[in-house]
């Protein structure tokens, strides 16, 4: 399986990213710690987390340093029950995961689940962030260009990714 994750944290009006590995994270708290070392370290108090797997299916974590749970959104949350990193990042806010009715690969019709209003103020509604998620021909990657870039990271995300 390939995942592409990074983390994201403002200062300011400056974002700052880097490409992490989440294959050692066990619980969501695992998750939560790195995002916000990673913005302290950066002089901010919170991050946005951007997961893609697989040409598959992507997720938008926040977290802020105010000992709140952080909010997730999964563009599938079908996958809980084949990736895990998927599978720990639905234990925020006890997202529910719908039973797979397809075998791994041959998912036609995504199922969205978590807070789609996570990431309004950075420029992407609710509304079009699960328009995206189910739209036909929209991949996962593009999908996180469009938020990178409506919240002011989108050049240092397409870095990452070269």
């Amino acid at each position: 399986m390939s995942t592409f994750a990074a983390v994201f944290a403002p200062n300011g009006k400056t974002w700052r990213g880097t490409e992490v590995e989440l294959g050692d994270v066990d619980v969501i708290d695992d998750v939560t710690d790195l995002m916000l070392d990673f913005a302290a370290e950066r002089g901010s108090d919170s991050a946005l987390l951007l997961v893609e797997a697989d040409d598959e299916w992507f997720a938008v974590v926040r977290a802020a340093d105010d000992g709140g749970e952080p909010r997730v959104y999964l563009s599938d949350g079908r996958v809980v029950h084949d990736h895990p990193v998927a599978s720990v990042l639905s234990e925020a806010g006890a997202l529910g995961a719908p039973q797979p009715s397809e075998s791994a690969g041959s998912r036609p019709n995504p199922v969205p689940v978590g807070d789609g209003d996570l990431i309004t103020d950075l420029g992407v509604a609710g509304d079009e962030l699960r328009s995206l998620s189910v739209g036909s021909g929209v991949l996962p990657a593009d999908v996180l260009a469009v938020v990178a870039e409506r919240a002011g990271f989108g050049d240092i995300l397409d870095a990452m990714r070269l």
